[in-house]
């Protein structure tokens, strides 16, 4: 598991008990998880390390995934083929609440057509244990369903663990 005192860069990839972690090996990624790991840093920066580390992040996540629609634009120089985003297969963002609130801002900038569903997560700070307080998930999502699930996952990773388990994840 993750120790926060004895971990050094991050690697590619890593093993986990919810799956397989990748973090882009991209200087930008380091550079913004060094600030938003270190203690030192102000709530502010903290926040925009965050924001930064979303973009990133979802612009990743999202490369070979997104719903894409072949069309053309007129061009001060002409007709020009383009492709657009579907927005007739919005992805589902789902923050984890509140932390996930953070890289929510920066999935609407990126997905403008997204849809947005909210879970919070209440811990407890004896046992660790995760409990729902807010689910505001649909009944269900068909398989044909982009979830994009938003969590910083700040401590232990529970909540977000949590959060996949009630979309069927």
């Amino acid at each position: 598991m993750y120790d926060c005192n004895t971990a050094s860069a991050p690697t590619p990839l890593l093993g986990h008990a919810s799956g397989v972690v990748f973090v882009p090996p991209h200087p930008l990624v380091s550079h913004w998880v060094a600030v938003a790991r270190n203690a030192a840093s102000p709530p502010p920066m903290f926040r925009a390390a965050l924001a930064e580390l979303g973009r990133l992040l979802i612009y990743e996540a999202t490369r070979d995934w997104l719903p894409t629609l072949e069309g053309s634009v007129a061009t001060p120089c002409g007709t020009a083929e383009v492709t657009f985003i579907d927005p007739g297969q919005p992805v589902k963002v789902v923050p984890i609440l509140r932390a996930g609130l953070t890289l929510l801002e920066s999935a609407a900038t990126l997905l403008p057509s997204s849809q947005t569903f909210h879970v919070g997560y209440r811990r407890d700070e004896e046992t660790l244990v995760a409990t729902p307080y807010l689910n505001k998930l649909p009944a269900s999502f068909t398989p044909e369903d982009r979830i994009l699930v938003t969590d910083p996952m700040l401590a232990t990773g529970k909540a977000a663990r949590h959060g996949n388990g009630e979309m069927g994840g």
